[in-house]
């Protein structure tokens, strides 16, 4: 059962995405209730967080049997004692999902209250706990050791520094406070750590700070799921288009093994330090990783120099994955967000120039995988139709696993290849509630079928380059 109001968004974003969700195609063949209805329980889901944790195993360092061990005994050490299991996905072998208990109705409101901003706030819905830079207001009185109850500003109406607030906040539970109010906002260099340990959050899931770092990788399952789309193999050489922060690029150099050549490419220096950092960590070798703009990764001359750096030539490639940047309209939990219908329009061009650069740099034979984690048509199906039109070279491909559902009508595309697309939408399930007693008596499979459908909105094609271009 919801908890949260459904996500807030302008009213021209809503329309649009109402428009998307319903056109003619799914009208056509939902009927309008059922088609409203859906998109009225996908706004829903999105301001909750999904029914499970997933972390991917850095099958690299260690078996996924001796991690799990590992985190079992950590997970007891921080819910208390209490026995939450921890399973390992049938398809992705690689990936443990933990259950989030939740929401849990009966914790008390102190008078001592925190607001948080919005990202703070989704990150305390998914077991972190609240970091300095975080916390927006606090009250007056709040001394380091006070238990508090934290509030998410989810319109960013809160003023820095403010006493209290009465606008629309949203309860993530409690915890006690590292610091005071004084310390908190007394201007000195500003403080990075944690602020306010949550003990009793509103959804009860493990916080990952710190634990087992290199072991394991915080990934969304669909996150997962995409590098087992691409399925890269020892010897190959690879390119993560953009790549950042490296979950997926980490991923690709686990499942070859660490034999062959992984590029990873971002514009943002201090994301590609990150990359640099999580594959120093995971004890990975195959990886380079560069700041470089991904429209400009093909190289127009045929000179070849600068040896293994970009720009690079065409046909260099036997895998490409395209995790292209989106409107992130599938992130969970997202109770509210401001952008203006340009912003969540403006990704479409970007995206294409992208793929087209991704098109020219793979070799006749070679897969590319296109990606993203949001649910609008525009950045999803409509992409692949103009794909399959623009570049006769490309044919889709079925995907394995496939997990998600099938790709949503409305772009033109027949339903063999809708069915050789993964769209993963929450709202093929209920928002519910999950509590110890009822995962005690849940069979696994039902436990993992919710996990599949439950996640977050994501999007997944896969393509082979036929002939060359």
């Amino acid at each position: 059962m919801s908890i949260f109001p459904k996500i807030s968004l302008r009213l021209e974003v809503e329309r649009y995405l109402k428009e998307g969700f319903m056109n003619k195609e799914v009208v056509s063949a939902l009927g309008k209730q059922e088609a409203e209805r859906r998109f009225e329980t996908l706004l829903n889901h999105l301001s909750h967080p999904p029914s499970f944790t997933t972390v991917r195993v850095n099958t690299h360092l260690a078996s996924v049997q001796h991690v799990k061990n590992l985190l079992l005994d950590e997970l007891r050490k921080q819910f208390n004692g209490l026995s939450v299991p921890i399973l390992q996905h049938p398809d992705l072998q690689d990936v443990l999902l933990i259950p989030i208990i939740g929401p849990r109705r009966n914790i008390k409101k102190q008078q001592c209250e925190a607001v948080v901003g919005a990202q703070c706030g989704n990150a305390v819905l998914r077991g972190a706990h609240v970091y300095v830079p975080g916390i927006v207001s606090a009250s007056k009185f709040m001394k380091a050791g006070d238990v508090i109850s934290v509030y998410s500003d989810i319109k960013g109406k809160c003023k820095k520094g403010a006493k209290e607030f009465d606008g629309t906040k949203v309860f993530l539970g409690n915890g006690i406070s590292e610091l005071s109010r004084k310390e908190i906002f007394n201007g000195l260099p500003e403080l990075k750590g944690i602020g306010i340990r949550m003990t009793e959050p509103i959804y009860l899931s493990p916080s990952f700070d710190n634990v087992l770092p290199n072991y394991l990788f915080l990934q969304n399952l669909p996150s997962a799921v995409v590098t087992h789309v691409l399925d890269p193999q020892p010897g190959e050489k690879i390119l993560d288009l953009c790549a950042a922060p490296g979950g997926k690029t980490t991923h690709i150099a686990a499942l070859m093994h660490d034999q062959g050549e992984v590029i990873a490419l971002d514009k943002i220096s201090n994301k590609v330090e990150k990359i640099k950092q999580n594959a120093l960590l995971l004890g990975l070798n195959s990886i380079k990783a560069f700041c470089f703009d991904g429209t400009k990764a093909l190289k127009l001359d045929m000179v070849k120099d600068a040896e293994g750096k970009p720009p690079f030539l065409r046909e260099s490639f036997d895998r490409i994955l395209l995790d292209a940047p989106c409107s992130g309209m599938g992130q969970r939990p997202n109770m509210a967000c401001s952008w203006t219908l340009k912003e969540v329009t403006s990704y479409q061009p970007l995206q294409r120039k992208l793929f087209t650069v991704g098109v020219e740099l793979l070799k006749p034979g070679g897969v590319l995988v296109y990606s993203t984690c949001t649910i609008t048509l525009a950045e999803n199906e409509e992409q692949v139709a103009w794909a399959l039109a623009t570049f006769p070279c490309l044919q889709l491909q079925p995907q394995e696993p496939q997990i998600g559902g099938e790709g949503m009508m409305g772009a033109g595309l027949s339903s063999e290849q809708l069915k050789q697309l993964q769209r993963f939408d929450p709202s093929v399930v209920p928002v519910r509630d999950t509590d110890i007693a009822s995962l005690g008596d849940a069979r696994i499979e039902d436990m993992i079928w919710l996990a599949n459908k439950d996640c977050i909105g994501f999007f997944i094609a896969k393509f082979i380059k036929r002939k060359s271009t």
